[in-house]
């Protein structure tokens, strides 16, 4: 495999990994914050509406959890293309 190829097939799967992690957010911020919310606050989570802990709580916990996995997803990657630290 050529560097130009190397260096294709490399973006590409980075673009997979961003495609991904961006949907996730997406879902988390807009359809379960806000689309969804009025469906998710009749479940009530830790003495709270579903839809508000979403909101208010739980989101950041995701976005967390998608820095950290990206993170993970760019290390594994980096190695896989030898273009590690």
């Amino acid at each position: 495999m050529s560097t130009n190829d190397n260096a294709q097939a490399y973006w590409s799967e980075n673009l997979r990994i961003i495609i991904t992690y961006l949907s996730i957010w997406f879902v988390v911020s807009y359809v379960c914050g806000i689309l969804l919310v009025d469906q998710l606050d009749a479940i009530p989570f830790f003495g709270f509406p579903l839809g508000f802990w979403i909101d208010q709580q739980g989101s950041i916990f995701i976005y967390v959890a998608l820095i950290w996995a990206y993170v993970v997803s760019m290390n594994k990657l980096d190695e896989k293309y030898d273009v590690h630290e």
